[in-house]
């Protein structure tokens, strides 16, 4: 997998602005929607600017070495959940938010300063390439069905299934063919022109459908544009503070009582244990990318810290814990452009964007059908990825085979495990199952 640009490496201004723009795209659509899930009257916006601060406190952390964006966590969501229910008010339910992602980025602290003194030789002999590999390959196929399910839909249920899928499909050849037979700048910015050119043929369509009356051609929704400008043009139509989770939390600490505070750490801490080994997953995933093992060098310790911290940051504005992002991640992968500066803009501009309302209106605009196609490549690059990592793995023994036949299955097969309130999700628990297994075979026998 050719570099076009290594970690270190920073691109010409103007080429950073173009490169962050693409990672924003490929990230944004997941960051936002985390909020949109959860309700409550979380903003989006404050969710992007979350995502741009925790992330800026990860690359502080890993110290410019690891290019990854990080991004709202639906690891997370039954514990966002937990923490309204449980509220006596909205506003307690917000302070639930930004203790819950302490709980959590406290565990992330706790399993670093482990790591910082017993190493990670223990975590490379638990989670070999034969246990990482089919568990990053399955990150990228869980999500097959996401990114079929958006190929096929958008905003406006009645426009036509089959056009969708042809508007997905135009912008997944157009990113291929870029990635694939583009010059140097088409090959490093290929998910903004198949975006873009998924666009354009979408309102195409909806032009003539509203010419013609038409819904079933209607396939983009251009509410979130007219929504800016019910008021009146004014600044609020360019600019607009979002609504941070301390502001709305703030006043409300007197309601707490240390019963919803028991019901917080209990949603919370579990989870960040499980999202511990997801962790660890991309990591080794980007590691094998760049050909640097990010474990070692920032070590792990960093990466841990970078992803707690951050998590805690990006709560304190958005409400949502953060997490390293597959699609940041594969998006590194398939423009070979693993440049943290990129990364460091990609931030500064998703914190500049939160308050630009049109550019947050245009990406409320993009058809499901259009980021359905960007996905396909997406996640696919994922599981690409993981399936590399057993590339010298010997298939032909069987303690290696079980190894990774039980995790694909589990994990592609959806086996999660719910205790109360907690939820271990079915890559975690491939994992967990994978890692048992490997230990269960550990000594290599020819059968």
């Amino acid at each position: 997998m050719k570099l076009f640009y290594q970690p270190s490496d920073k691109p010409k201004f103007s080429q950073l602005i173009v490169f962050a723009i693409q990672q924003l795209l490929a990230i944004m659509a997941a960051t936002l929607v985390v909020p949109v899930i959860i309700g409550n009257g979380m903003s989006p916006a404050a969710a992007l600017f979350g995502a741009g601060a925790g992330t800026l406190v990860y690359v502080l952390f890993t110290q410019k070495k690891s290019p990854v964006f990080l991004g709202s966590s639906f690891a997370f969501l039954g514990s966002m959940a937990a923490a309204f229910a449980g509220a006596a008010t909205t506003a307690v339910g917000y302070i639930g938010l930004i203790l819950g992602a302490v709980f959590a980025g406290l565990v992330y602290v706790a399993i670093a300063v482990a790591v910082k003194f017993v190493g990670v030789g223990w975590l490379n002999k638990l989670m070999p390439a034969v246990v990482i590999g089919p568990t990053v390959a399955i990150i990228g196929l869980s999500l097959a069905g996401n990114a079929v399910g958006d190929l096929q839909k958008t905003a406006n249920t009645e426009a036509n299934v089959h056009l969708c899928i042809l508007v997905g499909l135009v912008t997944l050849f157009a990113t291929i063919l870029c990635s694939t037979f583009g010059k140097k700048m088409a090959r490093l910015i290929p998910f903004i022109i198949g975006i873009l050119c998924g666009y354009a043929v979408a309102g195409i369509f909806t032009i003539i459908g509203v010419a013609t009356n038409n819904p079933a051609l209607q396939i983009i929704n251009y509410a979130a544009f007219s929504a800016l400008v019910e008021g009146g043009i004014g600044l609020h139509t360019f600019f607009a503070i979002p609504d941070f989770t301390f502001i709305t939390a703030f006043g409300a600490f007197g309601d707490l009582t240390a019963e919803y505070v028991g019901t917080v750490a209990v949603a919370y801490i579990p989870v960040a244990l499980v999202v511990f080994a997801e962790h660890v997953a991309d990591h080794k995933n980007i590691s094998s990318i760049i050909e640097h093992d990010l474990l070692e060098d920032p070590g792990l310790s960093r990466t841990l810290l970078g992803d707690g911290v951050g998590s805690m940051v990006g709560a304190f504005f958005g409400g949502c814990p953060n997490t390293t992002y597959g699609e940041s991640v594969a998006c590194v992968a398939i423009t070979g452009n693993a440049s943290v500066a990129t990364i460091i803009t990609t931030a500064i501009g998703a914190i500049l964007i939160s308050f630009l309302s049109p550019f947050v209106a245009f990406v409320n605009s993009i058809p499901s059908c259009v980021m359905g196609g960007v996905c396909v490549a997406l996640y696919g690059f994922i599981a690409v990825s993981g399936l590399k990592m057993i590339q010298k793995v010997d298939l032909e023994l069987n303690n290696n085979l079980f190894v990774v036949s039980t995790i694909l299955i589990c994990g592609i097969g959806g086996l999660s495990l719910s205790f109360g309130k907690v939820t271990i999700t079915s890559i975690a628990t491939a994992l967990i199952l994978g890692i048992i297994v490997n230990l269960m075979l550990n000594r290599k026998q020819k059968n």
